[in-house]
């Protein structure tokens, strides 16, 4: 107890060893169980705490405020704010009393902490109408995926703002994450790069603050595809190599990687580099999985139909057109063996744009055309940056020798120049950047 004290009520409060904040959370249980409801929120300000304890006031509170301290103490008001006894009482404690103010205490927090939460039955949603998306990535156009994944991003940073618990925070920053991964892919295939990259690197960022490393490999190697297709080789086999850096990462994970890295040597025009890379992406593995490229999948996964099919891509980057005429029709048997309704028609179309490039590499016009017919199925909406740039690699080598002049070799490239004209992408006037030398 103070020996200066000049009021009871500083006496009260130091036989309780109360702080401001401990006072004030007092008064406010008290005023919400003995005022009005429309009172209920009264408060003390700490300026006004120490006036009160100080004996620093000319007349009594408030009614409202007297009722409360009163209800607290067990004392008049008035004698709060009158010097303490000569001799003072001793402390007021009742075990029960005490027993019963921590119990509403802990509950009244409780409720509190409860109300700073969100139900996980939306956190669950959340979860999975984002892997539901990634799933159904292959066969739904991008524009559609675009919108989609928007919303769920937003609906991820809402919920994000209603909640106060960590795991839930973090749990959220990675659905908004993958959210926002799925939105640079789609603006990737809608083929704007610039908008892509802002996506990506927002999403590695998700995945940073998430400390959710297959999200940030993921991210990395997108970039390094989108790098890839900004004509800049070398700065694409360097972020795949940095993606391949994390911790945590399944085979999966490190298969996809090593097949951007591939593309990116073959590009460069390095035989050595990008066969190593083409064994890495083929070996077998440890058996390592991961929670996004193998437990969502979808578009986070690397089936093996798009291994194949961008390791074909990579052959005919290094002039092999009978490894890449294996490889895409490798996709293309792959791929046939699923159910229908699970096939995408962007990994076929792309496999038969790549094996047409690969028999006109050997001289097989007729060949070429026999495989071009896997593109022309391909959807409106569906004709993505990808499989654009790998028609108009086969446009390219139609228009040289030994084809330049053959009347079949000009109807096919009148044909893929109507595909591309036809595609979401002119239709929208996106991916006007584009390098019609790269393919994907």
């Amino acid at each position: 107890m103070s020996k200066t004290a000049r009021t009871l009520l500083k006496v009260l409060v130091d036989q309780r060893r109360w702080r401001y904040v401990d006072f004030e959370r007092a008064f406010r249980r008290a005023a919400a169980q003995v005022l009005t409801e429309g009172s209920r929120n009264l408060t003390v300000s700490e300026a006004q705490f120490r006036r009160w304890t100080a004996g620093r006031v000319q007349t009594l509170p408030g009614p409202e405020a007297c009722t409360v301290l009163e209800h607290m103490f067990g004392v008049d008001a008035a004698a709060l704010f009158e010097a303490p006894p000569s001799v003072a009482p001793a402390p007021k404690f009742n075990l029960e009393d005490e027993i019963l103010m921590t119990a509403r205490d802990a509950q009244s927090e409780a409720a509190e902490a409860a109300a700073a939460s969100i139900s996980d039955t939306t956190l669950d949603q959340l979860r999975d109408d984002v892997a539901t998306l990634a799933r159904a990535y292959s066969r739904t156009a991008p524009f559609d995926v675009f919108q989609r994944a928007r919303e769920l991003r937003e609906e991820a940073e809402t919920q994000r703002g209603r909640t106060q618990v960590p795991a839930q925070s973090q749990d959220l920053l990675i659905v908004a994450g993958q959210a926002c991964a799925l939105l640079a892919t789609a603006a990737f295939d809608l083929g704007s790069l610039d908008g892509a990259k802002r996506l990506c690197r927002s999403a590695a960022l998700y995945g940073e603050t998430a400390r959710f490393d297959p999200l940030r490999a993921f991210a990395g190697g997108t970039l390094a595809y989108i790098a890839y297709f900004s004509n800049q080789p070398a700065e694409a086999a360097r972020l795949a190599r940095q993606a391949q850096m994390f911790t945590g990462l399944g085979d999966l994970a490190r298969r996809r990687l090593a097949a951007i890295e591939a593309r990116a040597f073959g590009y460069l025009g390095d035989a050595a580099s990008a066969q190593r890379a083409l064994d890495a992406s083929q070996a077998d593995g440890q058996g390592a999985t991961d929670d996004l490229h193998d437990g969502v999948a979808g578009e986070f996964g690397f089936t093996a139909e798009r291994l194949a099919m961008s390791n074909s891509s990579t052959c005919l980057l290094l002039g092999d057109g009978d490894q890449a005429a294996a490889a895409a029709t490798r996709a293309l048997e792959l791929a046939a063996q699923r159910p229908a309704a699970l096939r995408s028609a962007r990994v076929i179309g792309g496999a038969g744009a790549d094996l047409a490039a690969a028999r006109l590499l050997r001289g097989d016009l007729d060949g070429a055309a026999e495989a071009l017919e896997q593109v022309w199925v391909v959807p409106r909406d569906q004709r993505a940056t990808g499989l654009l740039t790998r028609t108009a690699r086969v446009r390219r080598a139609l228009t040289g020798e030994p084809f330049r002049g053959a009347q079949l070799a000009g109807e096919l490239g009148e044909r893929i120049e109507d595909f591309t004209r036809l595609s979401a992408q002119h239709q929208l006037g996106t991916g006007s950047g584009l390098l019609a030398a790269l393919e994907a």
